[in-house]
């Protein structure tokens, strides 16, 4: 029998016993009963009693073995990396993170230890999901920027559904702009998260894998990190999305486009159009060339005007990203990343290069909560 079966046969014949005593104890209280009954609930008595201590003697002695087993290879990972014996948590959860990243390159067993270290407590054994330490500090907290990361809202919850707006009155009336009122009409006031499978690829060599603990976790979280960014900015920002990822476009959605006859007009005219709820919180994101061309037109041979900041030109705080194609102007609070709890780790060899490459599947759904919440701003020229 298993440690598991052991103690649930335990609580079993210990609860018969207590109830056979409770029995006991009430009959012999009865001068009614025959003392016939009463021997005979003690000889039951003594039969539960009997295995109740082989239950347990056996419990005692598998439990004994499985710590001494345990301590054993909590002992022989330690003498491999000296980094999990360390009394810093964090060179402990760096040492962690590198055997991780290295049994997995060489398709090694990851120990439970390895992962209790990492915060997941694969009793298990056998796990082939990504550390909740590890797919934190991958999927929510990327080196290379997403300037989406700064305004957008990011989660890694599991199934999620959330209402479009923070807050409801006890009527509709208080939606005082009109294309809120209609797009809650038209699609429901609740989103719900999808899965979007994709995968990064972090490329590592036989030296940085044999390397310090603290250059191959840097080198490969970095490397991951980077893919997930680039990730989040292509499905937002791509002009022909994916079958399927369109939702997730705020060019594929159908946002309102407000035109003028230069690009400074066109951003000038989107916030304007944008109801006033929307627009006390909008921030721009834009190209950095477009904006230069911008500054340009506007300086006119007026050196100042180069050296203001982004938000006293254009009337809103700015986020540069090369991706945005036309300019987004809205209140990216109801632009809203999350990614999938059940993130996969693996591992696979660029046979063109040589390289072995540690690989990462996740799933992630980027929302538009509110279409209303934004505008495109769009030159059109006089014709």
């Amino acid at each position: 029998m298993t440690l598991y079966e052991l103690k649930a046969s335990i609580a079993t014949v210990g609860s018969e016993l207590k109830k056979i005593e409770g029995d006991i104890s009430a009959k012999a209280a009865n001068p009614t009963v025959p003392i016939e009954d009463i021997q005979s609930l003690k000889n039951q008595k003594k039969d539960l009693k009997e295995r109740f201590d082989l239950l347990k003697e056996q419990h005692d002695e598998l439990e004994a073995e499985q710590k001494a087993n345990l301590q054993a290879r909590m002992k022989n990972n330690s003498s491999l990396n000296p980094s999990l014996e360390s009394e810093d948590p964090k060179a402990r959860l760096t040492g962690a993170k590198a055997e991780f990243i290295r049994a997995t390159m060489r398709k090694q067993t990851i120990s439970k230890e390895v992962f209790n270290a990492l915060g997941d407590n694969d009793s298990l054994g056998g796990n082939k999901f990504l550390p909740k330490t590890v797919s934190t500090d991958i999927l929510v907290e990327p080196s290379v920027k997403n300037p989406l990361r700064e305004l957008s809202t990011v989660t890694q919850i599991t199934n999620l559904e959330i209402p479009k707006l923070d807050f409801a009155l006890d009527d509709d009336d208080f939606i005082n702009d009109t294309e809120t009122a209609k797009e809650l009409k038209a699609t429901g006031d609740v989103v719900t998260f999808g899965r979007h499978k994709f995968k990064v690829f972090a490329s590592v060599s036989e030296t940085v894998i044999n390397g310090s603990d603290t250059n191959l976790v840097s080198y490969v979280e970095n490397a991951l990190q980077s893919g997930v960014a680039a990730k989040e900015k292509k499905v937002a920002f791509s002009t022909s999305p994916k079958v399927g990822e369109e939702h997730m476009s705020f060019y594929a959605t159908s946002i309102k486009e407000v035109s003028g006859l230069t690009l400074y007009k066109a951003i000038k005219n989107a916030i304007a159009d944008l109801h006033e709820d929307y627009r006390e919180n909008a921030k721009i994101t834009m190209r950095y060339q477009d904006y230069s061309d911008i500054i340009e037109d506007l300086a006119n041979g007026n050196a100042t005007l180069y050296t203001a900041q982004p938000e006293q030109v254009l009337g809103k705080p700015v986020e540069f990203c090369d991706s945005a194609a036309d300019p987004v102007i809205g209140a990216f609070m109801y632009s809203h990343f999350n990614y999938d709890l059940d993130a996969l780790y693996d591992r696979d060899k660029d046979v063109k290069t040589g390289m072995e490459q540690f690989v990462v599947t996740a799933w992630m759904d980027h929302q538009i909560k509110l279409k209303s919440a934004f505008r495109i701003a769009k030159v059109v020229p006089e014709a």
